[in-house]
């Protein structure tokens, strides 16, 4: 049983579900994962709290491993990007598995391009602040670059609230298109889409450097890890 810890949004959640059933190798409804999922809305801006200007998240997560624990998750997702930061408190307070969103990110990109040495990272404020890619990378010996903070606020956040408000995808595509050019320039060799929204708006930016989609990596890894044996 997967549990997916959920609703941070409520389209990243269901994005992932999608990207689960997708890539799961099975020909009838019998063969696909069993899956609980707990999709709170309400778990407090997970950005906001790492910037100081909120509430902690933390409580309303505990409460969503706790349910799926209940539910008899034998293993736990998150698809938020930004929620890793929580994630080794949230690990010492379960003794369900909950996997890392982050590396399983990181070491896709490898394995697409096992030369790879710099990754473009487009995410929330809140996960550049808590650094999470750069500790992430430096286990697999990888360069973290970012676009400016000028273009994380004009472009990058900007798609990310029009996708969480579901207006104006035209624009939010432009947008990330932008921020994967600049993340080109700046010598990046490949890009990951590292907030759950981001990969709703990427296509055009695909065209100007490959994005790895980081809500897929993780549901790869997540049948890696409940269906080792196809």
């Amino acid at each position: 049983m997967l549990g997916i810890l959920g609703g941070m949004g409520p389209m990243a959640t269901a994005h992932f579900y999608r990207c689960l059933i997708e890539r799961t190798p099975a020909s009838r409804d019998q063969e696909h994962l069993p899956v609980a999922i707990w999709a709170d809305p309400t778990v407090p801006d997970r950005t906001q709290a790492l910037l100081g200007h909120g509430p902690s998240p933390l409580s309303a997560m505990l409460t969503g491993v706790s349910w799926l624990t209940q539910a008899h998750a034998t293993c736990v997702v998150i698809p938020c990007n930004t929620a890793h930061a929580y994630l080794d408190t949230l690990r010492n307070h379960t003794d369900v598995p909950i996997l890392d969103m982050v590396s399983a990110a990181l070491e896709a990109c490898r394995t697409h391009q096992p030369t790879l040495r710099r990754v473009g990272v487009l995410a929330t404020e809140g996960t550049r602040i808590a650094r999470l890619y750069e500790v992430a990378g430096a286990r697999l010996d990888l360069q973290i670059v970012h676009v400016l903070p000028a273009t994380q606020s004009r472009h990058v956040d900007r798609a990310i609230a029009n996708v969480k408000q579901g207006s104006d995808m035209a624009r939010a595509e432009a947008d990330i298109a932008v921020a994967v050019g600049e993340l080109q320039k700046a010598g990046a060799e490949m890009a990951i889409a590292a907030c759950t929204e981001i990969p709703l708006v990427a296509g055009e930016g695909q065209r100007i450097m490959p994005v790895l989609d980081s809500t897929s990596a993780l549901a790869d890894q997540a049948l890696a890890t409940l269906r080792p044996h196809p």
